[in-house]
């Protein structure tokens, strides 16, 4: 689904660097555990409650990015050399 797709690989680039391991695990199972693309993509806009095992930091923090409070353009994915830059 491209909304999830631009939403979490910009909120990647963003926040992976640095996240703890605990945090990693959670926002791996985020992302791959619901077996619906439109349930991540509702709970981190807010628009249907998450289950209770999704309710933790991470979503938080993707909600907060997801609401774009500084009015930024994300119409595409970043390009992947953010992968081999060292981390910020």
């Amino acid at each position: 689904m491209l909304e999830n797709c631009i939403l979490l690989s910009l909120f990647a680039k963003e926040n992976l660097g640095r996240m703890s391991e605990e945090q990693l695990n959670r926002y791996d199972r985020l992302i791959n555990e619901p077996s619906n693309d439109w349930d991540i993509y509702y709970w981190a806009t807010d628009a249907k409650p998450a289950p209770a095992e999704f309710e933790h930091d991470v979503l938080a923090m993707l909600r907060e990015f997801a609401r774009n409070r500084n009015r930024e353009q994300r119409l595409r994915q970043p390009d992947l050399e953010y992968l081999f830059e060292p981390p910020r």
